[in-house]
């Protein structure tokens, strides 16, 4: 095990600091429950300043509905506990479903709102008419913890995500660098170009938004643009099926006549791609280069030239790519708006495009509600005296780990953290507390079991260990302006904090357990459906757009098959291929008016095919859909040569390229023969 680092020590005091700051305002200013301050301080600190400041403001936002939420809706119900509880529970798992909708801090308003309303409505079922002082003694307490952490980790030793976020996102240029020389020399021992280095790439850029997002909120660095990161990301997703498809079709053209003579510019677009800092000049020669040789096209075979045509505008988009990203990189480490625009263009819409994953949010949702339901089921049957401690503690357990396919496990470490604080809380409450006769003796007690648990929250493998050691002992202790202990009265309440928990995770693990695996197939296919509405002409009018969105699955999809054994995660090799397709489909649809009514009937008739295909359940496309594509490519070559003519047949020959890799080869000869008789 390693031990913890300066940095960890830093942060651990610097969470127990803020969470005394929080006890002592409370009980200075008579709070009814400061434990609540405290154990607030420990939910919303974390490691970086911009991440604790960020959800800070959402936290607190949420608090103020969730309360405004409990005072309109409990007086209602609460002369009926199955309808209280019905009530509480359906709030909590529709303010869940909302807020796993949203992938960006703003998701905790949502969540938030959902819990505090069971903060605030399950202990007020005894006390109906305090509910009003309830609801504002919980949003003080709660606010006070959000202030209080959000002022320590700005002022003391502020720690910025900035330079991890450079040197992680150095390490994925020079991945993605190794991945584009392997390519484009055609290296015989690639070690990128494989499944394994496509989705350590994919999910590492997803990992790269998450410290991305806190950016923006730090007083710690340079100003930083949102524009630039979600621009930025967008970038180094695109990358990705834009080296699988030069990949494909320099495996097309190996050994011909045009892959001989295009290797020299291959070359010097890889090692151009090498420079850390390339001269502008450079980028702008091998564009002049790359326009050059497809001018000199069209002298053999037609269908070799279109796949040659295709690369080279893959290779152009290549190094217009990476230009954007040098110039994005150098923006987020200065600060300010961007000096130029992207050259590799994207719209507003597209940047702002991301995957709503509504089946796992309702899946969410109701795994709360049941949840909650549970809990409060034995809590009537039972008439426990506490269990409105235990369905408070369901109700967070379920809403802290609902973005995890499985939740189970962080739960399972939640629910032990119980066990553990509530012992220690029993420690604390019986052997050291009695000799506290002032705020200073209270805070010497409480330091050795709040430091270790803060130190375990900076380790990923031991977070939620950390997290619920601190939250459920400060619970249980239910510290107050003056010392008073049952031992009957404490036991009660630990075992509600403790049985809460793991009622709630034995409900999840029924309801709402979900395999890695199988969130990433259901968002594959969930691609096939975006991709035949695009082909049928009721999806995306934006190809990028699209792009986006399925790219943003594809990064989803990667961190979940990152995690399956190769044998079960052969469905990334199909996924930035899909990418591909979809920009071609959407390209088709938006040329397919401009040219002659022949061709745009054969398109519409390929499109039809390929909606069919992705409709339907099988991977394997149809003999029909290859038939169409052919016929479509056969009109499209015969078009007089206008940019609308040149779009369609590239991407017609990139769908066919895409969807029929093995395939032979069509005899377009012919047809180039034809129209330059026509000509």
């Amino acid at each position: 095990m390693t031990l913890p680092d300066f940095r960890a020590w830093v942060f651990s005091v610097k969470v127990f600091s803020a969470g005394l700051l929080a006890l002592y305002i409370s009980m200075w200013a008579g709070l009814s429950r400061p434990y609540w301050a405290l154990a607030t301080a420990y939910i919303t600190s974390q490691a970086f300043d911009g991440a604790t400041q960020s959800k800070a403001i959402y936290r607190a936002l949420g608090t103020a509905i969730g309360a405004a939420a409990a005072v309109a809706i409990l007086p209602n119900v609460v002369n009926s506990p199955e309808l209280t509880v019905l009530a509480i529970a359906l709030w909590v798992a529709v303010c869940l479903y909302i807020s796993m909708l949203d992938r960006t801090a703003r998701s905790y308003t949502a969540m938030l709102a959902g819990y505090t309303v069971a903060l605030i409505g399950f202990p007020a079922v005894d006390d109906p008419a305090g509910i009003f002082e309830a609801a504002v003694s919980r949003t003080e307490e709660i606010t006070l913890g959000i202030l209080c952490a959000a002022l320590v980790s700005g002022l003391v030793l502020p720690r910025s995500a900035a330079p991890v976020f450079a040197a992680q996102l150095g390490a994925w240029l020079t991945s993605a660098r190794a991945w584009t020389r392997e390519v484009l020399r055609r290296e015989p021992r690639a070690v990128m170009d494989t499944r394994a280095g496509r989705l350590r790439l994919a999910s590492d850029a997803i990992a790269l938004e998450a410290l991305a997002s806190q950016l923006p909120h730090e007083a710690t660095s340079s100003p930083v643009s949102e524009h630039s990161l979600a621009l930025l990301r967008q970038h180094m997703l695109m990358l990705l099926p834009l080296l699988t498809s030069v990949s494909d079709r320099l495996k097309a053209i190996d050994g011909t006549e045009a892959a001989a003579a295009l290797q020299p510019v291959l070359d010097d677009v890889a090692d151009w791609f090498q420079a850390d800092a390339p001269a502008p000049e450079d980028a702008a020669i091998l564009l002049a280069r790359l326009d050059a040789f497809e001018h000199s096209l069209r002298e053999g075979d037609l269908w070799r030239d279109l796949l040659v045509a295709g690369l080279v505008e893959r290779l152009r988009e290549l190094v217009n790519l990476k230009q954007d990203i040098r110039h994005l990189r150098a923006n987020i480490e200065t600060g300010g708006p961007l000096a130029a625009p992207c050259a590799f263009q994207y719209t507003a819409k597209a940047r702002e495009v991301r995957h709503r994953d509504h089946m796992m949010a309702v899946f969410s949702g109701f795994g709360a509600f049941i949840a909650i339901v549970m809990v409060c089921a034995v809590w009537i049957a039972t008439g426990w005296q506490d269990g409105a401690a235990a369905a408070m503690l369901a109700s967070v357990a379920c809403c802290f780990f609902a973005t995890q396919d499985d939740p189970v496990p962080a739960m399972i470490g939640f629910a032990t953290a119980a066990i553990l604080g509530v012992v220690g809380a029993l420690f604390h409450q019986f052997a050291l507390l009695p000799r506290a006769i002032s705020f200073e003796m209270i805070a010497l007690a409480l330091a050795p079991g709040l430091i270790l648990s803060g130190l375990l929250m900076t380790n990923p493998a031991t977070a939620a260990i950390g997290l619920g050691t601190a939250v459920n002992g400060a619970m249980a202790l239910a510290i107050q302006d003056h010392y008073s202990a049952d031992f009957a009265a404490f036991a009660n309440s630990g075992l509600a904090l403790v049985a809460g928990v793991w009622i709630a995770t034995a409900s999840i693990a029924v309801f709402r357990s979900l395999d890695s695996g199988w969130a990433a197939r259901r968002l594959h296919a969930q691609n096939r459906a975006s991709l035949a509405l695009a082909a049928s002409g009721r999806g995306s009018e934006s190809g990028l757009e699209l792009a986006a969105l399925m790219l943003d699955r594809v990064a989803l999809m990667a961190t979940r098959l990152s995690k399956q054994p190769p044998d079960k995660s052969a469905l990334s090799a199909t996924l930035l291929r899909e990418v591909r397709i979809g920009i071609n489909v959407v390209e088709l649809r938006r040329v397919r008016r401009q040219v002659s009514k022949p061709a745009r009937l054969a398109i519409n008739q390929a499109l039809a095919e390929v909606a069919r295909h992705f409709r339907s359940d099988g991977d394997k496309p149809s003999a029909a859909l290859i038939e169409a594509i052919d016929a479509a490519l056969a009109v499209c070559v015969r078009e007089p040569e206008t940019s609308a003519a040149q779009h369609a047949t590239l991407g017609l020959a990139g769908l066919r390229r895409a969807l029929f890799p093995t395939a032979p080869d069509p005899r377009l000869a012919r047809f180039a023969d034809e129209r330059a008789v026509a000509a």
